[in-house]
């Protein structure tokens, strides 16, 4: 008999923008029975496949080109202005989930590039997050992942720096510092999700508290991977599981106490799930 002692985060689980976001597909999946969503919903494919089985089609940015007359959801990551563009051509109905912290940043990155500033963003190649940045600059911002790649290329004296919502904050200020130390002027816009970065200092505290952590995501999700990492470095008897069908009992270890967390596109039913297999061990 194992006797797994099992709690899960009550901090984990979808922020803000996400929960906005598949409730606004679930409305329209109610209203007429399908809805095409542009991109993956949410950066878990556990939570996608729920929402296919209702009627949810997932389509690429070459199949929307293609679309016509029918209603597109816009997702919490954001779009770039093209999107909207080409909605406006095909006559698509778009139903615009984007997050309000996102949209705020496309915002504020447009009127850097109007003001002709050299703009660099801290995030990953090819999110749609950044994608939808991008756009606002015509594609001109530097994108970068770390600090080695950005000191690859030549940079100006003075820079705007911003970052994808969904870095690490400590990670952003380091970029920022080490840039001033190199005599560069910069002017950094902190402009990463504090529903996401609070949840560093809040996993931290969590993950101390067990035998094992469990956490849960999406292996597609940037989220994911930052939280995993702070799990990681606080209790390094963490582990990573994507499905329930992951966990292996050999791992765990009678009267050991389990957390369960995930990141901020981890569904609470999913870790729900998680756990009941845990205590079925």
């Amino acid at each position: 008999m194992y006797n797994l002692r099992v709690q899960i985060d009550s901090g984990s689980g979808f922020c803000f923008g996400v929960i906005y976001a598949i409730q606004m597909a679930e409305d329209m999946l109610d209203e007429q029975g399908y809805l095409y969503c542009l991109g993956d919903i949410v950066h878990n494919d556990e939570e996608v496949q729920r929402l296919e089985k209702r009627g949810l089609r997932i389509i690429s940015h070459e199949e929307f080109k293609e679309l016509s007359n029918e209603t597109v959801l816009i997702r919490a990551h954001g779009e770039p202005p093209r999107t909207y563009q080409i909605a406006l051509e095909n006559n698509l109905r778009l139903i615009d989930a984007s997050c309000p912290v996102v949209l705020k940043l496309q915002n504020r990155i447009k009127a850097s590039h109007d003001k002709k500033e050299p703009i660099y963003i801290y995030g990953k190649h090819g999110h749609a997050e950044v994608l939808g940045l991008l756009g606002q600059t015509s594609n001109e911002a530097v994108v970068f992942e770390s600090m080695d790649e950005l000191l690859q290329h030549d940079l100006p004296e003075n820079i705007t720096l911003y970052s994808q919502t969904t870095k690490s904050t400590h990670n952003f200020y380091h970029v920022k510092n080490a840039l001033e130390a190199a005599g560069h002027t910069v002017e950094a816009n902190d402009t990463i999700c504090r529903q996401v970065s609070n949840r560093d200092k809040e996993l931290r505290k969590f993950a101390q508290q067990f035998d094992k952590v469990v956490f849960v995501s999406g292996t597609k999700s940037s989220n994911g991977r930052v939280l995993y990492n702070v799990c990681k470095e606080t209790n390094p008897n963490t582990i990573f599981v994507s499905a329930v069908e992951e966990l292996d009992k050999s791992r765990f270890v009678a009267g050991e106490s389990v957390g369960i967390c995930g990141a901020t596109s981890t569904p609470m039913w999913l870790m729900e799930n998680v756990r009941q297999v845990l205590l079925s061990f």
